[in-house]
């Protein structure tokens, strides 16, 4: 007899993330989608709003207050919305994913630094495990609650992570990180940025200072001279940082090498690419499209002895959805690389 599959219900899952999660979910083998939520939506088929999964399922979307108790929860609502019904959210569900930036902090006053308000309940932040499991996969099993994570945020935590766990970070020298990004980071609420004319053919410089992942990286390594800039560049997926690093000893190539692959040696789904020739040489978003895979690689210039540290992943599933489905399969014990096989696509 097969194994009964868990109930899984996802609310706001008429946006990009939520509907890269809905997709995920669906081709998982041990979860059963209970009901997908829209406000703009309810009562609609979800193919209409993902038309990828048109004759994959016929579900419906449902208004949030028709949620009905499942076992799971994934939240994929709007910056804020989590904090204001977390209560209520519980008495649905023993474990919540919350994919918003609700509960990613871990005090009220670095949530109010960096978004500007008091967070609803600052009490609460610490209950919460940082989704991110190649810093927190002890924590992640068995947890009932965990956070999302901000997708500029993982791709500097997993460039920047070798060199913080090897100690070779000089903390008195500012680390620089400049962040590509795709329009899916902008969400799917149209907007005159996002307007075709508007967006296509440019390199536009939108967040040059004061990100607010930046708290994300502080927090998450332990660092606090850390400096990031992200620029829209025309692509629709992905996301690559390039940070720069001034170490605190003199380090060879094969010092980097050694801690790259310690780091992440085990982990399935960061892959160290680093090649002195062909196309690929450097980590590379487009071929990341779809998967849950982060590529990391590394450059030493030897003039400066500066490190350039470089990570690229898709910001709506490793930088969000995937990560989210990678940590719930660690908080239920099950195998972390169920249902995020997808390699990717090449060429795309």
């Amino acid at each position: 007899m097969a194994e009964p599959r868990l109930r899984a219900s996802i609310a706001g899952a008429s946006g990009y993330i939520g509907g890269e999660l809905l997709r995920l979910l669906l081709d998982h083998p041990r979860i059963e989608v209970a009901q997908a939520t829209s406000e703009s939506n309810a009562g609609k088929y979800v193919h209409g709003t993902h038309p990828n999964l048109r004759g994959r399922t016929q579900l419906k979307f449902s208004a949030l207050e028709d949620l009905e108790a499942c076992e799971v929860l994934f939240l994929a609502l709007p910056h804020g919305a989590t904090q204001e019904r977390i209560g209520q959210f519980e008495e649905l569900a023993p474990r919540i994913v919350d994919l918003s930036a609700d509960f990613r902090l871990r005090t009220g006053a670095a949530y109010a630094a960096w978004y500007g308000k008091n967070h609803g309940c600052p009490a609460r932040l610490g209950e919460f495990v940082y989704g991110l499991p190649e810093l927190h996969r002890k924590e992640l099993a068995g947890a009932s609650k965990v956070s999302g994570v901000g997708c500029n945020a993982t791709a500097v935590n997993l460039a920047l992570l070798p060199l913080v766990s090897a100690g070779l970070v000089d903390q008195a020298k500012p680390i620089v990180v400049e962040i590509k990004v795709g329009s899916s980071e902008g969400g799917n609420k149209p907007r005159i940025t996002s307007h075709h004319p508007e967006r296509s053919g440019t390199v536009r410089a939108f967040a040059p200072v004061g990100h607010r992942h930046t708290a994300e990286v502080e927090q998450e390594l332990g660092l606090g001279n850390v400096h990031l800039s992200v620029t829209a560049v025309e692509m629709v997926r992905g996301a690559v940082a390039t940070a720069h690093v001034w170490p605190n000893q003199a380090v060879s190539e094969q010092d980097l090498y050694r801690a790259w692959r310690s780091t992440y040696g085990a982990e399935p789904f960061v892959r160290v690419v680093r090649s002195p020739v062909g196309t690929f040489r450097y980590p590379e978003p487009k071929i990341l499209a779809g998967s849950n895979y982060a590529d990391v690689g590394f450059e030493l210039d030897a003039r400066s002895g500066r490190v350039v540290a470089i990570c690229a992943l898709d910001n709506l599933m490793k930088g969000g959805a995937g990560s989210a489905l990678q940590c719930f399969n660690l908080m239920m014990g099950w195998e972390e690389s169920e249902g995020l096989g997808f390699p990717g696509l090449h060429p795309l």
